[in-house]
């Protein structure tokens, strides 16, 4: 597998070996052993699995303070994946990480706690994957509004179908007794 970091801490890109032939192709999605090496020490317990129509935007999501890391993936389809760093006092705060996820490519990122996380379908409709490291807890689920003008995020779409919840997520401005607090990342 190969992993690559990008310009927020503690985000990893992951590229898993997958074995084709005539047959289709085998890939190993998780091993505890070669994703510590690569940096991910935190223990999932929750598998979560969605499918969604073209268009669907679901994002920008966090839980505070039960912070969730995420390991996802497009399973079926391909989505627009994207990460943001909402940690104050990150170094990278405010800046965010978009690429696609397929059932072609099988890439997977890791979303550390403490960054949101969304995406959206560009395929006619998409399955899509992830494991957490905490469990879902409603009351700490917290949200930025998917087009906050400040991020810049280039969706693939302008007009995406949203939940009433996704829409009426606040900006990133309003929200500073809400974020949490960056956390040094072990390497």
């Amino acid at each position: 597998m190969r992993v690559t970091t990008i310009d927020i801490p503690g985000v990893l890109v992951i590229e898993p070996k997958v074995f084709r032939d005539r047959r289709g192709f085998f890939v190993e999605t998780y091993h505890v052993q070669r994703y510590e090496d690569a940096g991910i020490t935190e223990r999932f317990v929750q598998d979560n699995y969605s499918r969604s129509v073209r268009s669907t935007l679901r994002g920008l999501h966090f839980q505070e303070p039960r912070a969730q890391g995420k390991l996802v993936m497009a399973v079926e389809g391909t989505v627009y994946d994207v990460v943001v760093d909402v940690r104050k006092g990150s170094p990278s705060f405010g800046k965010w990480y978009g690429a696609e996820l397929s059932a072609e490519n099988l890439w997977q990122i890791y979303v550390p706690p403490g960054c949101a996380h969304g995406f959206c379908v560009i395929s006619e409709t998409a399955a899509f994957m992830y494991k957490c490291t905490d469990y879902y807890s409603p009351e700490d689920e917290r949200g930025v509004l998917w087009n906050d003008p400040a991020l810049g995020i280039a969706w693939p779409v302008s007009q995406p179908i949203l939940s009433a919840k996704d829409q009426a997520y606040p900006i990133l401005a309003q929200m500073e007794a809400e974020l949490p607090l960056y956390r040094m990342i072990r390497t």
